[in-house]
């Protein structure tokens, strides 16, 4: 058995937690800190782009205990600043596992603290809200200042950090769509791929040159951050609305709702999880859905927009619609990865709106 290192936590506000230490030997390591309520998932958790520049809390006591394996990524590389977990799997069962969750983490350099009372921590953001906070090897003093020069994710633009370089092309289905990449998952472009051929391109993409591709749709991405730091992107929907279909997840939705004159603001803790209850307002359903977001639709202008969804926790804005031009979103992920599959009839309504403007 390896040797324990001694590693803690601290919050912005001073709150301290011990732990050990796993994954890549980091002596700080900072970020904003939010919690995670999956049961399962973890790997695709940590791989989703969205979670740039935060320090992912699960909630479930036990993380690692069925390793990790490629094709459970969402992106090539963890965007997360690092893990808290409570008990780390020592040892993994699973036919498909490919290595353990610890070698993993070593091999994206991400630290980790284990050990920690997440139910405390949980109970205290949960009060307090999301904050920054570092962890690591070093001395307390010194994480607790880290803690404090932390920026959090307010006012920075993530999406920068993740979205991809150059254009790629993913899909082979029967329609040609443009997806914007802010932090873009595998499971949405594997969903989108069955409908279209998707050119997937930068975030800073503008519309004339998607336009110049001659879609049949256009994609928002989910993404990291703040909304409101990614002006280029609010700009080029607004330029898109009325010319071409849209549709939009996470960031996305907040984006295209802000190019709807809807507000957007951030919540205390966010939404991140697998089990978050949503009604579907046209048919009164209720859909269980998976969630990662700090920021929301505040507001609809009236008699442009129509409400779609509404989150049955808090009852927060889930998604919306365009009555004056072929756009819709959904601040959930109907695409899962991890989480259930209630929703993924969405991306047939995009099909579907793709072909009516045929």
């Amino acid at each position: 058995m390896s040797e324990i290192t001694e590693s803690h936590l601290v919050l912005a506000d001073g709150t301290a937690f011990a732990g050990e230490a796993i994954g890549a030997p980091h002596a700080v390591s900072g970020g904003e800190v939010v919690f995670n309520t999956v049961l399962t998932g973890y790997q695709e958790v940590l791989t989703d782009p969205s979670y740039a520049g935060q320090i992912i809390t699960f909630t479930y006591p036990h993380i690692g205990n069925y390793g990790v394996t490629d094709d459970d990524n969402e992106s090539a590389q963890p965007a997360a600043r690092g893990v808290i977990i409570r008990d780390l799997a020592r040892r993994r069962s699973n036919w498909r596992s490919q290595g353990d969750l610890d070698g993993f983490l070593r091999q994206h350099d991400l630290a980790g603290i284990a050990g920690v009372d997440t139910r405390r921590l949980t109970r205290h953001l949960r009060r307090s809200g999301a904050m920054p906070g570092a962890f690591g090897t070093a001395p307390v003093d010194e994480l607790a200042a880290a803690a404090r020069a932390e920026p959090g994710t307010d006012g920075v633009d993530l999406v920068a950090t993740v979205t991809c370089a150059q254009p790629y092309t993913v899909g082979d289905g029967p329609r040609r769509v443009v997806a914007y990449d802010f932090g873009i998952k595998r499971a949405i472009l594997a969903q989108l791929g069955q409908i279209a051929t998707v050119e997937v391109v930068p975030a800073s993409t503008a519309a004339a040159d998607v336009l110049a591709r001659e879609p049949d749709g256009v994609f928002l991405s989910n993404g990291p951050g703040d909304p409101g730091t990614v002006g280029y992107a609010s700009d080029a929907i607004g330029d898109l609305l009325g010319r071409v279909p849209i549709f939009g997840i996470c960031l996305g939705h907040q984006l295209l709702a802000g190019a709807l004159g809807a507000s957007i603001f951030k919540l205390p803790f966010g939404h991140h999880g697998g089990n978050h209850p949503v009604r579907r307002l046209d048919t009164g359903t209720i859909e269980i859905t998976s969630q990662n977001h700090n920021f929301s639709v505040l507001d609809a202008p009236p008699g442009s927009v129509e409400i779609t969804h509404r989150n049955l926790n808090d009852g927060t804005i889930e998604g919306l619609r365009s009555r004056e031009v072929p756009a819709f979103s959904v601040q959930h992920h109907p695409e899962a990865g991890p989480g259930p599959h209630d929703a993924r009839y969405l991306f047939g309504l995009f099909d579907d709106l793709m072909a009516a403007g045929a």
